[in-house]
């Protein structure tokens, strides 16, 4: 009977573990954003992490014929990362991220965790 109980609750913890994994370590998806990146900072009460948002483009509508901004909020767990980040502010970017289910304290707020620079390229400004 105890070898029972033991097998029963060594499947209920993996089954949990697994669970636990998926909603927080899966990698759901992951791609490049690019656009201009006009805020990033590090903050946190309990938890100091990156956060940053990226505008993209305009994305032209059908039916309006306006532009519309498009914005990509992240954050950032690699130092390394965020170094580079911090100096390139203003700058036109290229982003890879992963986006994850869910969050976690220590990973930031944002489902989206960039974690390289593609490419920096400086903004710039047109003269009337």
């Amino acid at each position: 009977m105890k070898r029972i109980g033991l097998i029963i609750g060594l499947v209920v913890i993996l089954i949990l573990a697994g669970i636990f994994y998926y909603r927080y370590y899966f990698v759901f998806g992951d791609g490049t954003k690019a656009g201009t990146m006009n805020y990033f900072v590090h903050k946190g009460y309990m938890f100091k992490t990156y956060e940053g948002r990226l505008i993209q483009s305009g994305i032209r509508t059908p039916t309006q014929g306006t532009i519309q901004s498009n914005e990509f909020m992240f954050s950032v767990t690699n130092q390394h990362v965020a170094d580079q980040l911090n100096k390139s502010a203003g700058a036109y970017l290229e982003l890879h991220y992963k986006e994850y289910l869910h969050t976690l304290p220590w990973r930031g707020v944002s489902v989206f965790v960039v974690d390289s620079v593609m490419s920096v390229h400086p903004v710039t400004p047109v003269q009337p």
